[in-house]
């Protein structure tokens, strides 16, 4: 099968990386134009642009999609499909539709459940006990395409976003490329979503990333979790702004917000509405993420003070 791979971040990588390796020829990857970061505004490549250069694919960046800007491209290399992972753009319909066997997306949640940008922190945010990969025949509709293949996964009870991100990214290339095989032998089998069950995972903003201590420490630790490593959920102690990486829910109670003291190889204990959570691993503002026993050796941690309100 001849495949154009379209992707951007690390996520994508790992399905390309499982496509390299498996029968098919891929005839080209496209990936986001270079971005600068960093304070020298260099512009760094994406994550898939390195793995494709490292397995010395031809890499195709246009800065746009529209006015079948990329039929050009799409006729010389003439793709039977295109595999479509986290690219970052929306495809118009001239793509949708060129290659003989239309486009697929790797696409991490149970569709259609978490239709949208954000599926892996949403999922965790919202307590859920299990999340997946789908892959789904693209149409002109966000995420609404029929289903294909469908893998679940459990999450754990303090799995971060980032540590899911890297299983389902490695659930989602597995299961690319058996999809591939059973769509080139006609065995691959097209489920309608039930649009009646749909939701949306909405982008993850500054708002998302602010604890509320009003909340369950349930509710707080998912959220630490879902914030985890990007963007962090922060809170404030006396003015200044930290983030919260790593904590535990446990018994307690106070105020909401209240710090109620250290506890040696577990940590900081705060209240919550209901109950309490241990703060494990930080960074406050010009520090680097340390553990927050580490931070109080060289810091006072006040107790009794009120997190978040100022």
């Amino acid at each position: 099968m001849k495949i154009l791979f379209m992707g951007t971040p690390d996520f994508a990588s790992e399905s390309l990386r499982s496509l390299i390796k498996s029968e098919n020829e891929i005839v080209g990857v496209v990936s986001q134009p270079d971005r600068p970061k960093g304070r020298g505004h260099k512009l760094v490549p994406t994550d898939v642009k390195v793995t494709a250069q490292e397995a010395d694919l031809t890499v195709y960046q246009p800065e746009t999609l529209k006015n079948e800007a990329f039929l050009p491209t799409l006729e010389e290399i003439n793709p039977d499909i295109i595999v479509v992972a986290a690219y970052g753009k929306i495809l118009p319909e001239y793509i949708l539709n060129y290659p003989r066997y239309g486009c697929i997306n790797v696409h991490a949640s149970l569709l259609p459940k978490y239709r949208g940008a954000a599926p892996i922190q949403r999922a965790i945010l919202n307590g859920d006990d299990e999340t997946g990969v789908c892959i789904m025949k693209m149409e002109k509709g966000l995420d609404t395409g029929d289903i294909i293949a469908v893998k679940s996964t459990a999450i754990g009870e303090y799995e971060t976003a980032g540590e899911l991100f890297d299983r389902l990214a490695k659930i989602g290339g597995d299961l690319l490329v058996q999809t591939i095989k059973d769509i080139e032998t006609g065995d691959a089998v097209y489920t309608k979503q039930d649009d009646k069950k749909s939701t949306y995972a909405e982008k993850i903003t500054k708002e998302t990333s602010r604890i509320d201590w009003e909340k369950s420490s349930t509710q707080i630790s998912k959220q630490i979790c879902a914030m985890s490593p990007f963007p962090g959920a922060y809170t404030t102690y006396m003015g200044e702004t930290f983030k919260i990486y790593e904590a535990e829910k446990t018994e307690g109670e106070g105020k909401p917000g209240q710090i109620l003291g250290i506890e040696k190889n577990k940590g900081l204990k705060v209240a919550c509405k209901n109950g309490a959570i241990f703060i494990k691993t930080v960074q406050f503002a010009g520090l680097k993420r340390m553990n927050i026993e580490d931070y109080a050796r060289g810091h006072n941690i006040e107790t009794d003070i009120i997190l978040g309100a100022d």
